[in-house]
């Protein structure tokens, strides 16, 4: 009887998401921003095979004579001032700053997923313990804070400033978690479920958690971008990664001393960084109107 009530509504969502993505590959408004993050994504990758297609796209090849130098043969970003080569350096800084931020999202969506999902299927006591944990999270300035954190940190590796954003990032995804919760949990195949005697993880695990989960990866999407650029301010401000790692917010760290005389060490940084945020960001826009009916 379970499998009854519940499979037309899961049979009828699968059928109209399919439909739904198939819409979105013949649209440019989402074509255009997921080859973007698929570049992005090959990039961090395989770094070295695209810093390859100049010169001899090694990033620590540095040669001090070069020091400063504009474009070049092989060389069409210039050089930063240790003589590196700048193309290569923007273009292996991708993967740590996509890193970061993929990581430090999945993190945050899973803790938005467990603590959203407890706290608007049980309610109660459970909900006001986290949702007041939540609210004094949503009280500190972000970037303070997150800088208050790093500086107890002895080392500012890829996952120590994965963990700090992912602590700062979780409660607004599961505060929409915890409300898509809310309203899946008294549909009529999530109380048959419970009336059929059904334990509470497998009604959460099967039923509740699939029907509640869409709104909260759709938007998941849309935080990468805002999280590589926190990473970036971060870095730039002196509390994030730091050398030998190498982001585009390293670079731009780097070129805050010298960029008024050598003006490509912070554009391309930056104009990679752009790009990036954009991508995922329009990626994550489309989405959100295809998939959250909230948002129709």
């Amino acid at each position: 009887m379970t499998s009854v009530l519940n499979t037309p509504v899961t049979d009828r969502d699968r059928s109209r998401s399919e439909g739904t993505f198939r819409g979105l590959l013949r649209r440019p408004r989402f074509l255009v921003p997921a080859c973007g993050v698929l570049l992005m994504c090959a990039m961090a990758v395989a770094p070295g095979v695209f810093s390859g297609w100049f010169g001899h796209g090694d990033p620590r090849e540095c040669t001090l004579e070069r020091s400063g130098q504009g474009p070049a043969a092989g060389h069409p970003f210039g050089f930063d001032i240790q003589g590196c080569d700048l193309y290569s350096n923007v273009v292996h800084g991708t993967r740590d700053s996509l890193t970061i931020g993929l990581l430090a999202t999945g993190l945050s969506f899973a803790v938005a997923v467990v603590l959203g999902s407890l706290a608007g299927y049980f309610g109660g006591l459970v909900d006001q313990v986290i949702s007041r944990v939540m609210d004094i999270f949503f009280g500190f300035p972000l970037l303070i804070g997150m800088i208050v954190v790093l500086q107890t940190f002895g080392v500012h590796d890829v996952w120590s400033v994965s963990v700090v954003l992912a602590l700062f990032t979780w409660p607004s995804l599961t505060r929409i978690m915890r409300s898509s919760v809310l309203a899946v949990r008294s549909l009529e195949f999530v109380t048959a479920a419970r009336e059929l005697g059904a334990g509470t993880l497998r009604i959460l695990v099967r039923h509740v958690i699939p029907n509640a989960i869409a709104p909260v990866a759709v938007l998941t999407s849309l935080s990468i971008g805002a999280v590589i650029t926190a990473e970036a301010a971060l870095t730039f401000l002196g509390v994030g990664l730091t050398a030998p790692a190498m982001s585009w917010g390293v670079q731009l760290n780097a070129a805050q001393e010298y960029f008024t005389e050598h003006l490509n060490l912070l554009v391309f940084p930056a104009l990679f960084l752009s790009v990036a945020v954009l991508s995922f960001v329009l990626l994550g826009d489309c989405l959100r109107d295809a998939f959250d009916p909230r948002s129709r």
